[in-house]
């Protein structure tokens, strides 16, 4: 720019002399020294030169000025975007913050699609589950209802008969004499096959469950409440169930009694069960299923307490006594209680001129008049190794005695004035029995060998062991005298993928319960020494038409001790649950069983004993579970 200022100078000097030149007065002129053609030609190149320096720098100065010119419309239109930027920019922030509130609401909606679409895949995978492969459920409103049980093929075949199914009466093994021990024989049956239903509903703190169960072991005239409640269809099980996330649980209902060991805490279903093929179980293990209602407490999975009151009922063994107690009666067909009389034995009376028969019909069934229930009280406890269990049982017992029934001669009795027997000072008179048990069992190997023992003891206690020995007899006064036994089993399992291997040793023990009735002089109750035991030994003519063998004359016969030893196996062949798709299991075993019935010794110190080989097949299919 300076350059461009100077030469703009110069121009105008050497303008304003050439002016001056030729415009001065020639007075002057002749005073000024001459200006050559060259210096004016040169003056005018330089002229020229420096007007086209100046064009140039004028048309540089245009060049810069569009330039600035484009600038400024550059900042202008800068300035304009930035002003709109600006306004945008507030409508940004705006919008943003509706787009932060419009976010958080978003998020918790995500949120909670999240939470439905992750309830939404477990539905579709349960429901693509279900259509995947065939239901072991049912589904129906609020609850889950799952089948069970099992189709069985089974034989037994036995040494001495019983003319009973797979199941073996253990406490009815015959003597020596009977007729029945001279054949073997062979059942074949399905009725142990088993169904059961389990429903279930969650209402979030509480959990509640239905069980039934049942088999087909049971026939009309032999149904009782002895053991098993066996009505047919067989009832096995049927409670309901409230289990509350305290750790209390609550059941109620027909199941297996409190007396039976478990191996998880004191749940239902979860009973230890020998693994025998004879639904009778074995000799020592201490069971019932009758009505309970149950209560228990979970401390921590390590420690369990229940309490339950069950059915009760007397079961009574006694001989010689005088009609002077009442203990129950047969059950009345209208209260649906077996009513049947169909149990009829004869006994000979021969004399030097003569033989007389006698035959008694007793009921089917007893029932006895039970005052209350059976008190059962259990702690397990589970520490880390092994399941320990310590229980006690209470039960009242109680009959009606008759004094004058035996003694009707006397004054107190009204002597001549009520001739025979009669029910002055008929009275109720009541004992109270009680039991002591514990079971213990361990696993080892990787929970492949499994170890247990039980054993139970008390008075009045006979009718919980599988044996069936009996509870109580009768003193020569009609009141009860409870039986004090004792029961006891071991128990030795092997588990493999495949194969199952069990081993059973038990026992059961009845002791003596007797004493001399004053008025006849001969002994009464249960294995009495002076009880005769000498026609166990001798077989007599069958009763009638070839079906009816005839009863030993002279034959007590009460169990002293029942001891059995059993050994079996379990082959599952087939075991769907370890396959994707669960299509049941199919399995089949053999089992052997040695069982011996020893008596109390009675006149002459006879001891008869009864015994039994028995072997067992099993062929089941399982449903899926």
């Amino acid at each position: 720019m300076k350059s461009a200022w100077k030469m703009s100078a110069i121009v105008f000097l050497a303008t304003s002399l050439v002016a001056q030149t030729t415009t001065e007065p020639k007075s002057r002129k002749s005073k000024a020294p001459a200006v050559t053609a060259a210096e004016v030609r040169a003056l005018r190149d330089a002229v020229a030169a420096q007007q086209a320096a100046l064009a140039q720098q004028q048309q540089q100065i245009q060049e810069l000025r569009d330039t600035l010119r484009g600038k400024d419309q550059a900042v202008q239109q800068a300035q304009s975007a930035a002003t709109d930027a600006a306004v945008k920019a507030d409508a940004a922030q705006a919008q943003a913050s509706q787009q932060q509130q419009t976010v958080g609401e978003l998020k918790s909606d995500v949120s909670d699609l999240k939470t439905n679409l992750l309830n939404t895949t477990e539905t579709v995978q349960e429901t693509q589950k279900r259509i995947g492969e065939p239901p072991t459920s049912i589904h129906f409103k609020g609850i889950t209802i799952t089948p069970g049980g099992f189709l069985a093929a089974e034989t037994v075949t036995r040494s001495r008969a019983l003319a009973s199914d797979i199941n073996t009466p253990l406490n009815a093994l015959t003597m020596p004499g009977a007729s029945q021990s001279r054949v073997s024989e062979f059942f074949g049956s399905g009725r142990q096959s088993r169904i059961s239903l389990l429903a279930q509903g969650d209402l979030g703190n509480v959990k509640m469950n239905g069980y039934y169960e049942a088999d087909f072991l049971s026939a009309a005239v032999t149904s009782n409440n002895n053991q098993s409640n066996s009505y047919s269809l067989r009832q096995r099980q049927a409670f309901a169930q409230a289990a509350f996330s305290s750790g209390w649980t609550v059941t109620g209902g027909q199941m297996w009694s409190l007396v039976t060991e478990t191996k998880k805490g004191t749940d239902n279903r979860s009973e230890a069960l020998p693994m025998t093929i004879d639904p009778q179980y074995t000799v020592g293990f201490s069971w019932a299923r009758q009505y309970g209602l149950r209560v228990a407490k979970n401390f921590g999975n390590k420690a369990w307490f229940a309490v339950s009151v069950e059915d009760p009922q007397a079961t009574i063994t006694t001989h010689g006594n005088a009609n002077n107690y009442l203990v129950g009666s047969a059950g009345a067909g209208g209260g649906l209680y077996n009513s049947a009389i169909t149990n009829c034995a004869t006994s000979l009376t021969t004399t030097t001129t003569s033989t007389t028969a006698t035959t008694t019909c007793t009921p089917a069934a007893s029932y006895s008049f039970n005052p209350s229930p059976d008190v059962i009280a259990k702690l397990a406890l589970e520490p880390g190794f092994g399941h320990y269990e310590v229980l006690g049982i209470y039960s009242r017992f109680r009959d009606r005695v008759f004094p004058c029934a035996d003694v009707s001669a006397s004054a107190l009795c009204g002597g001549s004035t009520t001739p025979g027997p009669n029910s002055i000072f008929a009275n109720n008179l009541s004992k109270n029995g009680f039991g002591i048990g514990a079971n213990a069992r361990w696993s080892f190997y990787k929970k492949r060998v499994d170890f247990g023992l039980h054993a139970l003891g008390g008075n009045g206690v006979g009718r919980y062991g599988t044996g069936g020995l009996p509870d109580a007899s009768v003193h020569a006064n009609g009141s009860l005298n409870l039986v004090r036994s004792y029961q006891g089993l071991a128990t030795l399992e092997w588990h493999g993928p495949k194969l199952d291997v069990y081993f059973n040793a038990g026992s059961e023990y009845a002791k003596r319960a007797w004493d001399f009735d004053p008025v006849t002089g001969k002994p009464v109750g249960y294995g009495a020494p002076a009880f005769s035991n000498s026609g166990c030994f001798t077989e007599v003519s069958p009763l009638s038409s070839g079906f009816v063998p005839g009863g030993l004359a002279s034959c007590t016969a009460d169990t002293r001790a029942l001891i059995e030893g059993t050994a079996g196996f379990w082959h599952k062949f087939y075991d769907g649950s370890k396959e994707k798709v669960n299509r049941g299991r199919m399995q089949w075993g053999l089992q052997y069983s040695y069982v011996t019935r020893s008596t109390w010794s009675g006149k002459s110190g006879l001891e008869p004993e009864g015994l039994d080989n028995m072997f067992f097949t099993s062929f089941r299919y399982y449903l899926p579970q």
